[in-house]
């Protein structure tokens, strides 16, 4: 049964491998790391790629691809590749695409992981990536070089929630023949589909809202074919590919995914405006809230708002150390798009290394704190927060 004329929820939950001869009624774990063949013949076809079939579950498993297929379907993609995490998803789609000399034009705001391959490891193959500043995107034209390559942009953006035309960035990257990468990790795609927007490929770290329980970790990038074709290659030789487990649970995942995320975005828009209206609270940034300096872009581009909230508390670096130490039911953690809430204090702990001029270059202010909101009750989270403010 083809369910490509379904609905977003129909298709997350039906689209799965055809049944084996059990009949089974949920998708069976396929925990094998190769696959036989019949006979010579069908070996070589097989290598030869004449057969689209499993080999090795380093190229690909019944589970790994239907996960793919599911998110190339959400995210209106031609073709993709599932990783072991989000950063090896990040690392590989760059590593394939790019050779020694190419450039990359970036949004100052990326993933401290991203900025330290950008910054440290790519430099050592003579890959060079310039900056261009959030607030400032009618500049990125003057950073574009005849060795550019990549257009890169996450939005919203990690931690600050900043949003980034995704439209104006899919009309330069045709105008300059580049290749446009949207990492779409906080919207996931049943917020925001940066494909019909011009982006060649996209980026998620199914580690957060598409498992969304804190479980398993893993990576995706979907999009083009003949890019994706690329990113296989190097991936099947590298070796950063899913586990079958982890690709089964992040694939039942999807099946919840747009129920979860509409809880979540839900509590998100109630504790920001709760958030807005607190004394102790200097400013407030949720992409649905209309005081988001890009609130029209993000009703452009978004279906909902989100589940993180970005503010930043009076009293600076010592505030936020104190509101965390204060916390008692929201979790302390470094990961975000849990069922549970997690609130961090970027300034003193995952940016704590970055200078204060440099902090503030990406919009990470000392009083700055990021809440993923997760699906407990909203009063509970919202009285957490309060108590914590006081």
């Amino acid at each position: 049964m083809s369910t490509e004329t379904f609905g977003f929820e129909t298709r997350a939950i039906r689209s799965q491998l055809e049944r084996s001869q059990y009949l089974e009624h949920s998708v069976p774990l396929y925990l094998s790391s190769s696959f036989v063949f019949e006979d010579a013949e069908d070996m070589r076809a097989s290598f030869a790629e004449e057969k689209d079939r499993n080999i090795y579950s380093r190229f690909s498993n019944p589970n790994t691809t239907e996960f793919v297929e599911k998110i190339c379907q959400m995210e209106g993609a031609e073709a993709g590749y599932a990783f072991a995490t989000g950063m090896a998803a990040v690392y590989s789609t760059f590593a394939a695409l790019l050779n020694s000399g190419d450039h990359i034009v970036s949004a100052s705001s990326v993933f401290g992981s991203t900025h330290t391959l950008f910054t440290k490891y790519f430099p050592k193959w003579n890959i060079t990536t310039s900056y261009f500043s959030i607030a400032e995107p009618e500049t990125i034209e003057r950073y574009i070089q005849p060795n550019t390559k990549i257009l890169y942009a996450e939005s919203p953006t990690n931690p600050a929630v900043d949003i980034l035309d995704l439209e104006y960035l899919g009309a330069l990257a045709k105008k300059h023949n580049l290749i446009l990468i949207i990492d779409n990790c906080f919207a996931t795609p049943y917020i925001q589909n940066p494909i019909k927007f011009g982006a060649d490929l996209v980026i998620h770290s199914a580690t957060k809202l598409i498992d969304g329980q804190g479980r398993v970790l893993g990576g995706i990038t979907v999009g083009k074919e003949d890019l994706i074709r690329e990113i296989y290659l190097f991936s099947r030789n590298t070796g950063p590919s899913l586990s079958p487990f982890n690709a089964w649970v992040l694939s039942k995942s999807l099946e919840t995914l747009a129920v979860r995320v509409e809880k979540h975005c839900e509590n998100a828009e109630k504790v920001a405006a709760f958030l807005e209206e607190h004394p102790n609270v200097k400013t407030v940034k949720y992409p649905f809230l209309k005081s988001h300096p890009q609130y029209e872009i993000a009703k452009k581009q978004m279906r909902l708002g989100g589940n993180i909230v970005a503010f930043e508390i009076k009293g600076g670096i010592d505030a936020g150390r104190q509101f965390l130490d204060k916390i008692q039911l929201c979790s302390l953690s470094a990961n975000l798009g849990d069922t549970r809430t997690i609130v961090t204090h970027p300034a003193s702990t995952t940016h704590s290394k970055l200078t204060e001029e440099e902090r503030l270059a990406v919009s990470i202010t000392d009083g700055l704190v990021r809440v993923s909101v997760g699906l407990e009750t909203v009063t509970d989270i919202i009285n957490d927060l309060k108590q914590a403010l006081s």
